[in-house]
């Protein structure tokens, strides 16, 4: 069985469809429990972020499952496959596991470098886990992806140039209302962007900070916590007409600010300027936001490009290289533990092989004292060792150089090994990286 990374981002699919296929948490589920519906896959896990949806699936042939999970794609997100397949990309083995691994590093984020997105890969691992959708294979792939990022952001210079859609939502409407001091932000959600968002303007100096929610006592949490008030979202006409920057990320199906409340808002105002900051996808404040007079709208396509140049920094090559070493290590250790249980069966079979003879000669020479049988015994065995050395030692080597499995298919051929034979192996091999 095969890696197989499909799905969307950024980098080659427009806004609008990314939009389309934004799913909720509970929507993520439901299309992994598609997905395993297929008998081409045996794993799956969804993540969706304000930049990407990818389906990360354990496969059993590869065009088989490409087909089944770009069909289940396209129904569950509601979008025409026709429409959907050009901006697919499609990553498989080695090159879907390195892609899993920049992924986490937030190498491959909108924000180049952003941490957030690792705790996005650790909560969809964690909740295909509960569903029962990840297994072996899926598992120790995500959790050495959450290692490696771990070691990036503390290895490497990356936090040092890494930007965050937050921030380059800040920098915009501080260059249009000349900084955030003095001035009353409004925080729609709070979610884990809606929090950073509070943090982040609580730290530049806004004159207020009001947190609005659908959930009243996690606004509050968020709002305490940055020195902020609540508001409820009933109460989000008032709480516009007050703001004078609004961020907004609630992961919302529907827009969640109109064209006509911001009207209503701005005459309340008396034409005092707005700036709103969508970080949301789909987006929560209504596109034709930015046809009212004195008001600015910035969503992900605009803050994309605000962004865009920081990829091109000497941290950035830096973790970037780090990653590429993690993914070689990764698929050498892989390799290894694929050939591991031929030699485990080979080296068994060997012993029964020993021991049946060591108990013929006993039944012909019942004349042989301990001592002498002792030392048959090491003779027989130090045989086999020298006899084995060369075969295993080359497997291993193989192994190392990504050509072991031919060469462990070739010995199980040969000595008729069957490496699952629990008989032959004494313990299945351990499951890395069970403890994040």
């Amino acid at each position: 069985m095969s890696l197989l990374v499909l799905g969307l981002s950024h980098h080659g699919a427009p806004l609008s469809l990314l939009e389309s296929v934004a799913l909720a948490p509970e929507d993520r589920t439901a299309l992994e429990a598609a997905v395993l519906r297929s008998e081409h896959v045996s794993e799956a896990v969804v993540l969706s972020t304000c930049n990407r949806t990818e389906v990360y699936a354990e496969c059993l042939t590869f065009h088989g499952a490409v087909a089944d999970i770009t069909a289940v794609l396209a129904s569950a997100c509601s979008v025409d496959r026709a429409q959907l397949q050009p901006h697919l990309f499609v990553h498989y083995e080695d090159r879907g596991i390195a892609h899993v691994f920049r992924v986490a590093a937030g190498l491959d984020s909108m924000a180049v470098g952003e941490a957030q997105v690792l705790g996005q890969v650790r909560r969809a691992l964690a909740r295909a886990q509960r569903h029962g959708h990840v297994g072996p294979a899926l598992n120790a792939v995500l959790q050495q992806a959450l290692r490696v990022a771990k070691r990036v952001h503390t290895d490497t210079g990356i936090d040092l140039v890494s930007g965050s859609l937050v921030q380059a939502g800040i920098t915009r409407a501080e260059a249009e209302l000349g900084g955030l001091a003095g001035l009353a932000v409004l925080v729609i959600g709070a979610g884990g962007m809606g929090a950073l968002a509070a943090t982040t303007v609580a730290r530049s100096g806004a004159r207020t900070v009001v947190v609005a929610n659908r959930n009243h006592d996690r606004a509050r949490t968020v709002a305490e916590r940055v020195g902020g008030t609540a508001r409820p979202l009933a109460d989000l006409g008032h709480a516009l007409a007050e703001a004078d920057v609004v961020i907004s990320s609630t992961g919302a199906r529907g827009c969640v600010v109109t064209a006509d409340q911001v009207r209503t808002a701005m005459t309340a105002r008396g034409g005092r300027p707005q700036v709103y900051v969508d970080l949301a996808l789909p987006h929560d404040i209504d596109l034709a936001v930015a046809e009212v007079p004195a008001v600015l709208r910035f969503g992900l396509a605009e803050l994309g490009e605000d962004l865009a140049d920081a990829g091109s920094a000497p941290q950035v090559a830096e973790a970037a290289d780090l990653v590429t070493a993690e993914v070689a290590g990764y698929l050498v250790a892989r390799s290894a533990e694929a050939v591991a249980p031929t030699v485990t069966a080979l080296r068994a079979r060997a012993g029964e092989l020993v021991e049946e003879e060591l108990r013929r000669l006993e039944r012909r020479t019942p004349d042989l004292d301990d001592a002498q049988r002792a030392e048959v015994r090491r003779a027989v065995e130090r045989v086999v060792d020298k006899l084995l050395h060369t075969p295993t030692v080359r497997v291993k080597e193989l192994a190392r150089e990504g050509q072991g499995g031919s060469y462990a298919r070739a010995l199980s051929e040969l000595f008729d090994l069957d490496p699952r034979d629990v008989s032959l192996v004494g313990a299945p091999p351990t499951i890395p990286g069970e403890d994040v």
